[in-house]
């Protein structure tokens, strides 16, 4: 059954996520912008990668790639080579193809539509959603773990195992639709605030995911192969293997996986970008 917030609730939860905002609300640089594709950048790289290490990367990536119909044109490598330093290396591949879609369908132009958004490669609905409220100011329904956390710990403080379906009404009836990109940027700061007062309240989620460890991990191996080929013309297994030795099974696995993703190419007995 949906729940519905009585408007004194709604007019109170309001003012306290803005009083927050106005008092501690971060200047980011892709907050001062409603370019589309800047905005688009800075959510990509947003995905599973925290705010302190976005802000350098953001800047380095748009000075070297400041349309998207530069990044379209551009070699893949070169593009790797700038996310160096990000993690998720495959998120490079999709901004880039995403690129090349927009350049060829839509005249260089990302469309202002969810649905069209989510089309493009490894955007999703979240992202999408971010891009049509940050970039076109649209009232639309936004939902990632900081705003999962708030909602979580303010509407349903004792629940375990919330599902989105149970957020999304209280989202929709909440948000600013005079001023979606104000309303979002507060509700990212003032989720970041709850995460650090008290146990991420996103956990309680029942879409959450715990993050799998970095070390010796296959995540590890992908980001090392992809390192040394953004470094260098080509490699051979061998040269992994003399970084992960004993590993053979594995890095076999990663190297025919990356190729399967067109990350890397293979000629010979030869991988490069």
């Amino acid at each position: 059954m949906t729940r519905t917030l009585p408007h004194t609730e709604i007019v109170a939860f309001r003012k306290k996520v803005y009083s927050r905002y106005k008092k501690y609300g971060r200047k980011l640089p892709w907050r001062e912008t409603h370019d589309p594709y800047h905005i688009l950048v800075s959510e990509i790289m947003l995905q599973q990668t925290q705010v302190d290490r976005v802000v350098t990367k953001y800047t380095e990536f748009l000075k070297a790639f400041p349309t998207i119909k530069a990044l379209a044109a551009a070699p893949f490598k070169k593009v790797l080579q700038v996310w160096q330093g990000l993690g998720y290396n495959r998120r490079a591949l999709f901004l880039k193809q995403t690129a090349e879609v927009v350049v060829e369908r839509y005249k260089g132009k990302l469309p202002a539509s969810e649905e069209l958004l989510d089309e493009l490669p490894g955007i999703g609905r979240a992202t999408a959603s971010a891009v049509c409220a940050y970039a076109f100011k649209m009232p639309v329904v936004y939902i990632e773990t900081n705003i999962r956390a708030i909602f979580i710990h303010t509407f349903f403080p004792k629940k375990r195992k919330v599902s989105d379906d149970e957020l999304v009404p209280l989202v929709a009836q909440t948000l600013d639709k005079k001023d979606p990109h104000r309303w979002y940027n507060a509700l990212m700061d003032y989720g970041t605030m709850l995460k650090e007062e008290h146990a991420n309240p996103a956990r309680k989620s029942k879409h959450h995911v715990k993050q799998s460890r970095f070390e010796g991990s296959d995540r590890q191996i992908r980001g090392e192969i992809l390192r040394m080929l953004a470094g260098t013309s080509k490699i051979k297994k061998v040269d992994v293997l003399k970084k992960f030795p004993g590993e053979e099974l594995r890095v076999g696995k990663i190297l025919n996986k990356l190729l399967t993703e067109k990350m890397i190419s293979k000629a010979g007995g030869v991988f490069f970008i």
